[in-house]
């Protein structure tokens, strides 16, 4: 599987210079780190996101994440799974409380690094780190019901998509992360009317 991976990241486009140099990096620890997957590297570890798009892809959810202390896209970590969608869309489900989660292309959405501080999580710190992150475009119905998962959020909602972007704490994502995956978005809605 980490092979074919490989492979679908290879194939990847890149989008703008920030995934040309991080898919390089991706490469990078893929290739190199046999732990890549798993926690235990405490250097970087693979991660799946996901942009969960209502019906008519003009709202995405996001959860008040307590440990970033900021309104956050869903995701988390592969935990040895070396399919990054099927992490993202478990994520997306636990982190929602949603169930009818489909993913409107199997294809990497998005891939990015993300820079992880050191920080105290179950009583334990953990070093700054590296998250290798793809994200998937993933999609629900807003009229169902929305749930917290106490562990990791204390709110979450339904927003618009410049709401998404103007609600996060996080300058790095504000700038560089969501703005992109709202014009990732427009692009797949355009090529797929076609």
């Amino acid at each position: 599987m980490k092979e074919h991976l490989i492979t679908q990241i290879e194939k990847y486009t890149p989008f703008n210079r920030q995934e040309e140099l991080d898919k390089k990096t991706i490469l990078y620890f893929l290739r190199n780190f046999n732990d890549i997957f798993y926690r235990e590297n405490l250097i970087a570890h693979m991660t799946a996101s996901c942009w969960l798009v209502n019906q008519n892809c003009d709202k995405v959810v996001m959860a008040y994440h307590n440990l970033y202390d900021s309104y956050s896209w869903l995701g988390g970590h592969c935990d040895g799974d070396e399919n990054p969608l099927n992490v993202a869309i478990k994520e997306a489900k636990e982190e929602s409380g949603l169930t009818n989660i489909k993913a409107l292309s199997n294809d990497i959405f998005s891939l990015e690094v993300l820079a992880v501080d050191h920080h105290i999580k179950n009583n334990s710190f953990v070093p700054a780190h590296l998250h290798l992150n793809l994200t998937y475009l993933l999609q629900a119905i807003d009229s169902h019901p929305l749930k917290i998962k106490e562990d990791e959020n204390r709110e979450i909602g339904w927003f618009s998509l410049d709401e998404a972007i103007n609600i996060s704490k996080e300058e790095a994502f504000k700038i560089h992360i969501y703005p992109k995956l709202n014009q990732k978005l427009d692009l797949f809605l355009k090529e797929r009317r076609k």
